[in-house]
């Protein structure tokens, strides 16, 4: 995953464009069921239309001796993402203006976005900006915005059932690790591993451009999606190794929140809460009342959360490979959880003989003790009532070790399922 992440890294992603074109087609190399879909400018998508196509080539700043002290080359947060093109020379007072940086970390360059008005832009660090001698300077953002496609990638994955689980990560942030490239790589091992085991759903994977992209997929799929989404995650942020956060559902409760939950609490242990009121992220369109599809966030440090969040210094370094296999792991269980929940009642009044159905172990140990156990509190909580993954929160123990138990329960017929 940090090796995907790394070659991903250095293409100058926005929200249409080029770039995404460029990642998405690296994404298909590592999966090839993916088919990509370009919707053009113009097009109508609720109260939205997809903007103008952006491209760029090339942008610097070239001191009054003639250096080039700020080059799109070596940084792609170096321009204000969108930026119109221009090619001009102009005194250090009137450029000012166009110059973006954080005094409160002068070593960091910001990540700057206009999508939706037309201006132009550089970004660099404070101790550049506050180095920079009066004269005149040239300036050159060698891009084009013209009439073009906005391009998304998805996948589907069928399972025993049409019934799905949705899975959403973006694709337009220039070079940034955590907040970009840890949701696409870790995604993508998440489909991988998918593809090679059997599935109770089905699943639809999306890689889009954030907010603009999850707006114009909805209003292809809507009714699609309300019919067929039981569960589903908005995959960010899961590259550091310094926190673990979980964001809800805008009402909560859903059967994505509770695995979420279920899954942090049984990996992590520890991890961070937050509310819908903290949102930021493209839930903020998946839980938008009329859409209210079950979208929950499983996140390593949640996006605004960490001081290097938007900056240059959210950079390959930041992200480990240890930090990705935990996101990674956190939403593989809470996947887990949905595809082995299911409600299930005992069919015996009083507890069954276990004996003669050779499921009571004849060799008494520590181990086949807590497997009985195990079994009997299941079988105890087993009502036609709750699900199995209200079972185990009950008995603090992980749903999908659970789930095998309920499954040598039901070929026995000590259990029956529900649902």
């Amino acid at each position: 995953m940090h090796g995907l992440a790394a070659e991903l890294f250095p293409i100058c992603r926005s929200i249409t464009g080029d770039g995404v074109r460029q990642t998405l087609a690296v994404l298909q190399r590592e999966l090839p069921g993916m088919r990509t879909v370009e919707v053009p400018s113009g097009t109508p998508c609720f109260d939205w239309i997809v903007p103008p196509e952006w491209n760029i080539r090339d942008a610097y700043i070239l001191d009054p001796d003639g250096r080039k002290i700020v080059d799109f080359k070596q940084s792609s947060l170096h321009v204000v993402g969108y930026s119109i093109p221009v090619d001009t020379a102009l005194p250090l007072e009137d450029l000012r203006p166009h110059l973006h940086t954080l005094p409160e970390q002068p070593d960091a360059i910001p990540y700057v976005t206009s999508y939706y008005r037309e201006r132009w832009g550089f970004c660099l660090t404070h101790q550049q900006y506050q180095s920079l001698k009066p004269g005149n300077y040239r300036v050159r953002i060698d891009s084009t915005l013209a009439s073009g496609h906005l391009t998304y990638g998805e996948l589907l994955i069928p399972g025993e059932r049409k019934e799905e689980v949705f899975i959403s990560t973006y694709v337009c942030h220039p070079s940034m690790g955590n907040n970009e490239l840890s949701g696409p790589v870790v995604t993508v091992e998440l489909a991988k591993w998918l593809v090679e085991r059997a599935r109770r759903y089905s699943y639809r994977i999306v890689f889009i451009p954030e907010t603009i992209g999850s707006i114009v997929y909805l209003s292809r799929h809507l009714d699609l999606l309300k019919r067929q989404v039981v569960a589903g995650f908005n995959v960010t942020c899961v590259g550091d190794d310094l926190d673990y956060s979980y964001l809800p559902t805008r009402l909560g409760g859903t059967l994505s929140d509770r695995a979420a939950l279920h899954a942090l609490k049984q990996h992590a242990g520890e991890f961070k809460r937050y509310s819908y009121l903290d949102r930021g992220s493209d839930e903020r369109q998946y839980c938008s009342p009329g859409v209210d599809l079950p979208i929950a966030s499983i996140m390593r440090s949640k996006y605004a959360a960490y001081p290097e969040y938007h900056t240059s210094k959210d950079d390959l370094g930041f992200i480990s490979p240890a930090g990705l296999v935990g996101g990674f792991e956190a939403l593989r269980k809470a996947v887990q959880a949905i595809e082995a929940n299911g409600v299930f009642r005992a069919t015996t009044l009083c507890e069954p003989n276990l004996g003669k159905r050779g499921l009571y172990p004849t060799l008494s140990t520590k181990e086949t003790a807590g497997q009985v156990r195990s079994m009997m509190n299941l079988l105890a909580y087993a009502d036609g009532r709750h699900d199995l993954l209200a079972v185990a929160e009950m008995l603090n123990v992980p749903v999908w070790t659970l789930a095998p138990i309920a499954r040598q329960l039901l070929e026995h017929g000590l259990l029956e399922q529900l649902d």
